[in-house]
């Protein structure tokens, strides 16, 4: 079932109400076109770039870039590979702060280590 609008018809469009998700009041749209402007900025460099990174046709970028569109799932997927901005928004919009990397994993367990050495010398 379509949500309805006051009226009484239904809702269209492709518009993500993430506000509600994530309290900071920015659309996914609007959320994916500030972290891609950070990223690149909006010149004609950004829009070939993008182009580069996701295989999109020109307007498509143009619209992300503007905020009156987002990325598609593909399209999404690709650009938080390319870029850790990218990847970060849609963690913030997803209300995630950070993913543990390998990196921290590994040096948890280091701390874990020392921890228990320093803990038997203690006990000895």
């Amino acid at each position: 079932m379509r949500p309805k609008m006051g009226n009484g018809i239904p809702k269209m469009g492709n518009s993500l109400p993430i506000a509600a998700v994530n309290g900071a009041g920015l659309s996914y749209e609007k959320a994916m076109a500030a972290a891609l402007r950070q990223e690149l900025g909006g010149t004609n460099k950004a829009i070939k770039t993008l182009v580069r990174w996701t295989g999109a046709h020109e307007r498509t970028v143009k619209n992300w870039l503007s905020g009156s569109a987002g990325p598609s799932s593909t399209h999404l997927i690709r650009l938080m590979r390319s870029s850790d901005i990218v990847f970060d928004a849609v963690l913030k919009l997803a209300a995630r702060d950070s993913v543990p990397t390998q990196i921290d994993v590994a040096e948890a367990r280091d701390l874990l280590k020392r921890a228990a050495l320093l803990l038997d010398e203690k006990m000895s």
